[in-house]
C-alpha cells in the first residue's frame, strides 16, 4: 500500500532538510523557474516575481470551487501566495498576482496556516501560485509535519517550470495540478510575458507525471497524481485542440482533465481583443468535442456552463 502523503517517508529519512537547503540555493542566484534572473533574492534582491526572502500570502482557507476530488466535503486547504511567474494579462487574480495584493509573513507563521486548514478538516493543503516561493514553502511543510500535518499537498501552478527545481520536489508533492495555457510561443509571450512556453510546459507535466502518475482517488478523496487544468479562451487563443492532444497522446488518456470555461475579462484583458469577450456556446461546444474526439475519459464534471 503506497505511503500518503509522500513527504512523511522523506521527513523520516532526514530527506527533507536537504531538499530544503538545495531549493534555498536556488534563489542565490535565482533560478527556481526558467525566467533565472539569476538575482540574489536570499539578500533581497527581486526579479520578474517581485518576491524576496520571505513568503508573502494573499489568503488562506477552505475553497469550494475547486476539482471535486479536492473539495471533498470540507473544501480544499487554499493557500493563494502573492505574485506570480507569470504575468497573464487577463488574470483572474489580478489584484494578487498583479498588484501584490497580500502580507510578508515568516516561514514558521506559513506552517501554522497549514496546520489551521487540517484543523479545519480540509482534504488537502492547496498551493496557488507556489513556483516562485516554493523553498519557503518546503521548509514550511517540515516544520508542519514535525507538528502533525498528514495532508496531501497540491502543487496549483500555471505550468512554466524549471525541470531542476521540479526534480527536488519529488516525493514532496503528491498531487501535481499545473494549468496548460497555450501551444503558441507568441501568444504566450503577448499574452503571459513568459518566452518558450509550449516547450517548457510540455517537459514540465511529463516530468509531473512522471513523478506521480495519472491521479489517485480514494473514497472520493484524491490522494496523489496529476490534475491538468486547461481555460478555453475566446478566439481560440488557447490552441485548446492541441493542448487536448498532447495530453491524450503524449501523457494518457487516463489524465484527469478539467476543460474550463468560465473565462471572464479581467485585468487589463480589454485591452487585447478578443479576450474582452465571454467565449460563445459555438466554442466551448468544440472543446468540449475535441476531447471526447481525442478519448479524454477522466473529464471535471463542475463545470457544464451551456447545459444541465
Amino acid at each position: 500500500m503506497k505511503k500518503y502523503p509522500s513527504y512523511l517517508e522523506l521527513l523520516e529519512k532526514g530527506e527533507l532538510d536537504k531538499r530544503i537547503e538545495a531549493l534555498y540555493e536556488r534563489m542565490s542566484p535565482c533560478r527556481l523557474c526558467p525566467h533565472e534572473c539569476k538575482v540574489d533574492r536570499l539578500r533581497g534582491e527581486k526579479g520578474f516575481c517581485k518576491v524576496g526572502d520571505k513568503p508573502i500570502v494573499s489568503s488562506y482557507g477552505p475553497h469550494f470551487g475547486e476539482e471535486r476530488p479536492l473539495v471533498g466535503t470540507n473544501g480544499s486547504g487554499t493557500i493563494f501566495f502573492t505574485w506570480c511567474n507569470m504575468a497573464c494579462v487577463y488574470c483572474q487574480n489580478w489584484e494578487i498576482s498583479h498588484l501584490g495584493e497580500g502580507d510578508e509573513i515568516t516561514v514558521e507563521d506559513l506552517a501554522k496556516i497549514m496546520l489551521i486548514l487540517q484543523v479545519w478538516g480540509c482534504h488537502n493543503i492547496n498551493l496557488v501560485t507556489p513556483t516562485h516561493q516554493i523553498a519557503f514553502i518546503v521548509e514550511a511543510i517540515k516544520i508542519a509535519a514535525e507538528k502533525g500535518l498528514n495532508l496531501p499537498i497540491v502543487y496549483n501552478c500555471g505550468g512554466y517550470e524549471s525541470l531542476e527545481t521540479l526534480r527536488f520536489l519529488e516525493g514532496i508533492i503528491d498531487i501535481y495540478m499545473p494549468d496548460i495555457k497555450y501551444m503558441d510561443e507568441k501568444v504566450a509571450l503577448r499574452l503571459s510575458k513568459v518566452k518558450n512556453y509550449p516547450q517548457i510546459v510540455k517537459e514540465a507535466v511529463k516530468e509531473m507525471h512522471r513523478q506521480v502518475g495519472d491521479l489517485v482517488i480514494e473514497g472520493g478523496i484524491a490522494k496523489r497524481g496529476l490534475i491538468i487544468r486547461h481555460l478555453v479562451l475566446p478566439g481560440d487563443l488557447s490552441q485548446t485542440e492541441e493542448v487536448i492532444k498532447f495530453v491524450a497522446k503524449e501523457l494518457s488518456s487516463n489524465t484527469y482533465f478539467n476543460l474550463m470555461d468560465q473565462y471572464r475579462p479581467c485585468g487589463e484583458a480589454w485591452k487585447y481583443p478578443p479576450l474582452d469577450r465571454l467565449i460563445t456556446e459555438e466554442e466551448w461546444t468544440r472543446a468540449l468535442q475535441l476531447a471526447y474526439q481525442y478519448g479524454l475519459k477522466r473529464l471535471d464534471d463542475r463545470r457544464a456552463r451551456f447545459w444541465d
